[in-house]
């Protein structure tokens, strides 16, 4: 290793060990030659070790810190801060070429322009906690062993698969708020709606005017490649984010390195109980990484990032009828609790059919066993909406429960809410109910079977949210319908006991 800072601690001992190696492959990708890479590398890491320990000493378990990036990310970031201060002080010429074309056009820019101009993916990754942005970054960019990235984090390698899954969907949030706090003109804003309801199922049909949309619009497309969780995206989107120039590249290499790791490919390498271990690794692997370029190239070209298949049940809504999105000045919530993501969608008619939607919810229980469950079939939205029968429950004893009522989004003739409770018991199975004061009426529920009669609404449990440890929260959402004023339900209950509302 070259001379580097000496460590402060034991902690910086450790990073220097645990970064090196991103740092340095990174810095090779940036140089015309990979004798200059080393001293690239140094000198990005001088510099970005400097500045972590301006923002406070980085390590597992830290707190929040604001507009912080995970340790490797950030160190990513010096490379490009050096090599940028290497073109502007005449050493240009030992820089890769198409960097130098990069580093000084507006793609460029937007890294050191003003905020709500930099990419998607920057911006909400730096929007959450650190331990949570670094579980993202370790296992989706880096591609490290799950347990490998708890023990980093300080996690429990038990649950660290469900807290990857949860801090996905964090993601997904932080980057919807994001791309809707972005300065847009009117043809972007007119799209935001329908393309995070899109992008929010697996199997979402894409209108074709979205899709048109896309292949020229770059910056919605970096947030379609953000909200959509599935289809391999995530990882392009990360890189080429908060990376920038390279970011494919970097994030083909960090694959090969984690395939090397695993011994994938080396004759003998897989261990002898477990022939087809390393090999289905590798295969998941390799599946990834041309997944990641196949999106991320079409990302640079400014065609569409979303690979999506045909439905039956995909938004077909025309481009004037969509309902204006979400007002980017409501005040909301970006810090811990953690809080669900909240999907937006055209304002559906009161009388189309009850459906739930698979999003995953983003609580920090334990109460989901992995993902999201297949969507139900639909049901009655009409004056008596009709459900599945409630399963025997676990009773609830009164005083605890508290229950968390949000609009995050109202138009002329109907809103989107979040509703959040807390149970002070575990609970094997859960229903909760509320009364509507104004004649609202729910269309559309996700995480939770809806069953409405008159002004009385019941959410049930869907299959994997049943299960609620004591303390934990459950998150779930809905489209409703009013007319005139709509204030917020009354009398809530957990299982029949009374919840007292925050």
């Amino acid at each position: 290793m070259p001379d580097l800072p000496a460590p402060q601690d034991d902690i910086e001992a450790t990073l220097f060990t645990e970064c090196w190696d991103a740092v340095l492959s990174y810095a090779d990708l940036c140089t015309a030659g990979s004798q200059k890479a080393p001293q690239l590398a140094t000198e990005a890491f001088t510099l970005g070790m400097r500045e972590l320990r301006a923002a406070g000493a980085p390590g597992p378990g830290a707190g929040r810190r604001p507009s912080r990036l995970p340790v490797i990310a950030e160190l990513l970031t010096a490379v490009r801060d050096t090599a940028t201060a290497w073109e502007s002080g005449g050493q240009g010429h030992q820089l890769d070429p198409e960097l130098r074309l990069w580093l000084n056009s507006d793609a460029a820019a937007r890294y050191a322009g003003p905020p709500l101009q930099r990419p998607v993916a920057l911006r909400g990754l730096r929007d959450m906690q650190e331990t949570d942005a670094s579980l993202l970054w370790l296992a989706e960019v880096e591609a490290l062993p799950l347990p490998t990235v708890a023990r980093r984090l300080g996690l429990d390698t038990a649950t660290v698969a469900d807290e990857l899954d949860q801090v996905r969907v964090l993601f997904r949030d932080r980057c919807h708020r994001a791309h809707l706090d972005t300065p847009m003109d009117a043809e972007c804003r007119s799209y935001a709606r329908l393309l995070d309801a899109v992008t929010r199922l697996p199997a979402a049909d894409t209108p074709e005017d979205l899709s048109r949309h896309l292949a020229t619009c770059v910056r919605c497309a970096e947030a379609a490649a953000c909200l959509r969780l599935h289809g391999g995206a995530l990882p392009a989107a990360l890189a080429g984010g908060v990376v920038g120039w390279g970011g494919l590249a970097y994030l083909e290499r960090r694959r090969r390195a984690a395939e090397a790791r695993l011994g994938v490919g080396r004759p003998g390498a897989a261990r002898a109980d477990t022939p087809e271990e390393g090999a289905g690794r590798g295969r998941a692997l390799r599946g990834g990484m041309l997944g990641a370029a196949v999106l991320l190239s079409a990302l640079a070209l400014g065609a569409s990032l979303m690979p999506f298949g045909d439905s039956t049940d995909g938004t077909t809504a025309s481009h004037d009828d969509r309902q204006p999105v979400a007002d980017p000045t409501l005040p909301r919530t970006t810090r811990d609790p953690v809080t669900p993501s909240e999907p937006s969608a055209a304002a559906p008619d009161p009388t189309t059919p009850l459906t739930d939607s698979p999003s995953a919810t983003a609580t920090r229980s334990r109460a989901h066993p992995g993902g999201p469950a297949p969507a139900s079939p639909g049901v009655s939205a009409s004056a008596s909406v009709s459900a599945a029968p409630h399963a025997p429950h676990t009773s609830a004893p009164a005083g605890t429960c508290e229950v968390a009522y949000r609009i995050t989004d109202q138009w002329s003739d109907g809103f989107q809410a979040t509703v959040t409770f807390t149970s002070a018991t575990a609970l094997s199975d859960w229903h909760l109910d509320w009364t509507y004061r104004d004649g609202q009426r729910v269309s559309q529920m996700w995480d939770a079977h809806a069953q409405q009669n008159g002004s009385h609404v019941t959410a049930s449990a869907t299959d994997y949210n049943k299960t609620v440890a004591a303390h934990s929260s459950v998150a779930f959402g809905f489209i409703g319908a009013s007319q005139g004023d709509n204030p917020a339900p009354s009398a809530f209950t957990l299982n029949g006991a009374s919840c007292t509302e925050d």
